[in-house]
């Protein structure tokens, strides 16, 4: 299944690539964030998954807030 998530608290590009590199590494979790648009789209074999990405989000950078669409 494919969820968007909007973001905040991400101060660069580079932090962004490196985040998406971290989530894509979990496994059954697809990963594309766009730093300018400030959105994530994540394809998820199930929504067990989106506790674990929060879990990194927040681990990487303590300032992110996420918001589903």
């Amino acid at each position: 299944m494919t969820k968007v998530i909007k973001f905040t608290g991400i101060d660069c590009a580079n932090c962004a690539q490196k985040l998406e590199n971290k989530l894509n590494k979990i496994d059954g979790v697809e990963a594309n964030i766009s730093f300018v648009a400030g959105k994530m789209i994540l394809d998820i074999d199930s929504l067990d998954k989106l506790i674990k990405v929060e879990q990194v989000c927040k681990k990487m950078e303590p300032e992110i807030e996420l918001f589903y669409e």
